[in-house]
């Protein structure tokens, strides 16, 4: 018995190594670790449950009149939406339907989560740019318009939480066993609620 041995192959594999090694780039003296202010500033994330809400608060009337001054131009006087924005009130009972409207009040599960995508993303080029207060204020205006909240009700950190919002358990099953069982779902004609 003879054994042929490859002299080239641990060379050719060596090389291989040293270029790989030679084109990972080099991250050293990039960048810093953030300070525990500029973590706090950038963790603004609200849950369902509220916990992280900050203290403040606002109802429908303060809101109105904000919206009319920072919102209407882009989602219309009546929130109904328009080229540039979507529409913020109506659609109850469409979602099961074929032309389904999904707006704040129709399609959204938690009203945390209004309040947080204000706070982040509006009016748009000026993010961040609103007050907690003036926060509450258009929560509770958008609540308002769709018959969620009265005008008067105020909002803040303990009440919003609270709010059960229409479409709060339309996202899954009751029996979450029934997720992947189209016919417990009530799927027809491969429309699923």
């Amino acid at each position: 018995m003879r054994f042929h041995f490859n002299f080239l192959a641990p060379v050719v594999a060596l090389a291989a190594c040293v270029t790989a090694a030679a084109q990972t780039p080099d991250y050293k003296n990039v960048g810093r670790t953030p300070t525990a202010q500029e973590i706090q500033a950038m963790d603004i994330a609200i849950g369902t449950d509220g916990k992280e809400l900050p203290p403040g608060s606002g109802n429908a009337k303060t809101g109105g009149a904000l919206f009319a001054q920072k919102c209407a131009a882009c989602h219309g006087e009546s929130q109904e939406g328009s080229a540039q924005a979507p529409a913020l009130v109506g659609g109850k009972g469409t979602l099961t339907s074929l032309h389904p409207k999904m707006t704040a009040g129709s399609y959204w599960p938690f009203a945390t989560t209004i309040f947080d995508y204000i706070r982040r993303a509006m009016p748009r080029y000026q993010e961040g740019s609103l007050k907690v207060d003036e926060v509450y204020s258009l929560t509770a205006f958008i609540l308002y318009r769709n018959d969620i909240i009265k005008e008067d009700d105020v909002i803040d950190a303990k009440t919003l939480p609270k709010i059960k919002m229409p479409n709060r358990d339309g996202f899954v099953p009751q029996n979450l066993d029934e997720i992947h069982d189209w016919k417990k779902r009530g799927c027809k004609l491969g429309h699923c609620p």
